[in-house]
């Protein structure tokens, strides 16, 4: 049996589980950031995983929301003043429309669950993510996706500022190398959580239900 480690109930209807990134031109072997991210990923079986978890949170009746990154031709909202961005508009990724920005087949978003655009590093800004989880009275988020030391540990981050429990799913996350997407987790252990697909599911199945309120 998987021991507790949080120090708050994971209770399904105040948990919501956020994917971030998990599209064509990220994660996968033909996509625009294969030579960045697609060994990773395969090597370390992180879609099987990150699909057992999307499973069992799906099963526990808690939130499920998706990020993604999606720009009009051209790239007009895209700010170049970073590497990432530069890149992005070089390469001509992530074109709002083309094969590169969906997300991949393996974890289809069901039609009730929320899909979330953004042009930066963290999914809250200029997005509707903080109202939708506030809207649902959300407390508490778990995050998976590509990589984990930009978007996924940037809207972590910020879910921190903004006053939710926060929780990387270690085993649901990659970096270029596994030696940043470890830096992370170290780093973010300061912060938030840091867990396993097993920890998670054996105490959001386990928790009672939370009595406190969501972030104000």
């Amino acid at each position: 049996m998987t021991e507790r480690r949080f120090p708050y109930p994971l209770d399904p209807s105040r948990t919501a589980l956020i994917n971030v990134h998990w599209q064509e031109d990220i994660v996968t072997p033909t996509g625009a950031f294969a030579p960045f991210f697609a060994e990773s990923v395969a090597r370390h079986h992180i879609i099987d995983t990150t699909r057992i978890l999307l499973d069992g949170v799906r099963s526990a009746g808690a939130h499920v929301i998706w990020t993604r990154a999606a720009f009009a031709p051209g790239y007009p909202e895209l700010i170049l003043n970073t590497a990432l961005n530069r890149a992005i508009a070089d390469m001509g990724a992530l074109v709002e429309g083309s094969h590169g920005a969906r997300i991949i087949p393996d974890l289809e978003p069901l039609p009730t669950e929320a899909i979330i655009s953004h042009p930066g590093t963290s999914a809250f800004s200029t997005s509707p993510l903080d109202s939708i989880l506030r809207r649902h009275r959300i407390d508490t988020v778990l995050f998976t996706g590509v990589a984990t030391n930009v978007t996924v540990e940037g809207t972590a981050r910020d879910a921190v500022n903004l006053g939710y429990n926060t929780i990387i799913v270690t085993d649901a996350c990659a970096a270029a190398t596994d030696a940043a997407h470890q830096a992370t987790l170290d780093t973010f252990e300061l912060l938030g959580h840091c867990a396993t697909t097993d920890e998670v599911l054996h105490n959001l199945t386990e928790s009672e239900p939370q009595t406190v309120g969501a972030p104000a």
